[in-house]
This record gives structure tokens, sequence and C-alpha cells, in this order.
């Protein structure tokens, strides 16, 4: 990539160059992560013919270390969770229960204000491709694809304008294909590869999927 992007729309317009395979088939569903991946998300379902819509997935963090997962809500109802983890840490079934009820109350407050009312799509069997604005750790888009991978879909692809090699890579091992447009060295932030990194806020994430909505329901093909 020449330079930076100069802003998400200019981004998710350049990722979706990359991901042209995709375009015009009716099982492709973009699934984007609000709100910073919104925009990305309405313009590569622009550019391809397909439906848009939210992934909403809230980490659920360890007690003692809340920035360390030990597992994920998302939409649709999924939790997933990794023992290992909660070993580890000794966190009780209680101390989980308690952070799940906290995310659980965060995320449905998020789908009532995003989704208005449209159900949450089915992605068993669909080519599902999961779009952020960019990866730094990588730590939710993980959580969101391990969450996704538990409805099955028939394909699940991470796409992202901008992301640490090594971030990419490790991906690779949770989908069937990860499309990173660019993986600067040294990637600094993602920040750092926009112009205007300015907040997304919630009406103009409500305003892009009712648009979207509009044109291509995100419901079963």
């Amino acid at each position: 990539m020449l330079g930076r992007y100069h802003n998400r729309f200019d981004a998710g317009r350049r990722l979706a160059t990359a991901l042209t395979k995709y375009g015009g088939r009716p099982d492709v569903l973009v699934l984007a992560l609000p709100r910073g991946g919104v925009p990305i998300g309405a313009e590569v379902a622009r550019a391809l013919h397909a439906a848009l819509d939210v992934f909403i997935v809230r980490k659920l963090g360890v007690p003692s270390h809340p920035e360390l997962a030990m597992g994920a809500l998302a939409s649709g109802g999924v939790r997933v969770i990794d023992p290992s983890v909660m070993q580890q840490f000794g966190v009780t079934e209680a101390e989980l229960a308690a952070v799940a009820a906290a995310e659980r109350q965060e995320l449905e407050r998020r789908e009532r204000l995003y989704r208005e009312g449209r159900p949450s799509p089915d992605v068993a069997g669909r080519t599902v491709i999961l779009v952020d604005d960019g990866l730094a750790t990588g730590a939710t888009m993980k959580a969101a694809a391990m969450a996704l991978q538990a409805q099955h879909p028939g394909r699940l692809i991470v796409a992202v304008p901008i992301a640490p090699p090594e971030t990419c890579a490790a991906l690779g091992a949770l989908v069937d294909e990860v499309v990173c447009a660019a993986t600067p060295e040294p990637f600094l932030s993602v920040g750092m590869w926009y112009e205007d990194f300015s907040e997304t806020s919630d009406e103009e994430v409500r305003e892009l999927l009712a648009q979207a909505a509009q044109v291509l329901p995100a419901g079963n093909p």
C-alpha cells in the first residue's frame, strides 16, 4: 500500500478490490464489527453486491485480568468459552456468569440500537466475510471468528485494510482465508494508517445498516 487510507470508506473500497472473487454471489454475507468496521463493510458489501449486517461481539474478560479473554458473547446468542484460561486463572462458574451477564446486557443494547428490529442473519452454510477497520493484537476478531465458526458458516473469511503480518498469520488457523490489504512493518497502530480515523458514531452505524438493508436484506439468500 502506498501512503495511508484517507478514511474508512476509502479503506473499504480498496479492501474490496482484494475480494472481487466473491462478487455477485447470493450466498455471500458481509459482517462488520461495530463501530469502526461498519463503514468498511458498507463499501465491501456495495462493491460485491452482497448483504451487510453487524456481528457484535463482547469479550468475556478474566476478572483479575480484564484484558485477557476467557471467552466471548456474540450476535445470535453464541457463547464461546476457553476452559483452559478459566482453569489457569481459577475462574469459577459464578464469576463467569457475572461477567457474561454484564456483557450480554451491553450486547443486547447494541443489537437493539443497530438492528432496529431486523432479525440476525442465519450464517449456516453461507460464505461470510468478517470485516473491521484494522487489527492490532486481533483479540476481538479472534473472539468473533470463534463465535461465528460455532454457527457453521460454509466459508469464513476475515478481511481488514491494515494489520501486522503476525496477527494475520495467527488468524489463519481459525478461518478459511485471511485477507489483509496491507501488512506494514513497523506497524505501530491502526490509526497511524488513516488520515481520518475519527470515531464512527452509533447514528452512522444505524444509517449505513438501514441503507444496506433497503438494497439487499441480510436474511437467508
